[in-house]
């Protein structure tokens, strides 16, 4: 899957591991509500195409993923600081 990075040289291998990291800081220091986007920008950097056709759950069961998300951050950062603003704010 990744022979794309064989024939490349020392300074392209670098811009790629620069361009892949400026990806994942931006994806890490996501805050407030973009935690919760699709991030079809991070997939982009990868090589292959991105197969449009995503499942969705029903809107039910998505809710409930997004409160157990949340609850997630709860236990694993509850040092965070609260992003009190409405979506959009």
């Amino acid at each position: 899957m990744d022979e794309d990075l064989e024939g490349l040289s020392r300074e392209q291998l670098l811009a790629e591991v620069k361009k892949l990291r400026t990806g994942i800081r931006d994806h890490r220091d996501s805050s407030g509500h973009e935690l919760c986007w699709h991030h079809p920008q991070l997939w982009s950097l990868l090589p292959e195409p991105i197969d449009p056709a995503i499942a969705v759950p029903p809107w039910p069961k998505f809710l409930r993923g997004c409160v157990h998300y949340r609850e997630s951050l709860d236990r694993q950062r509850p040092d965070a600081p609260v992003h009190d603003k409405e979506f959009g704010e």
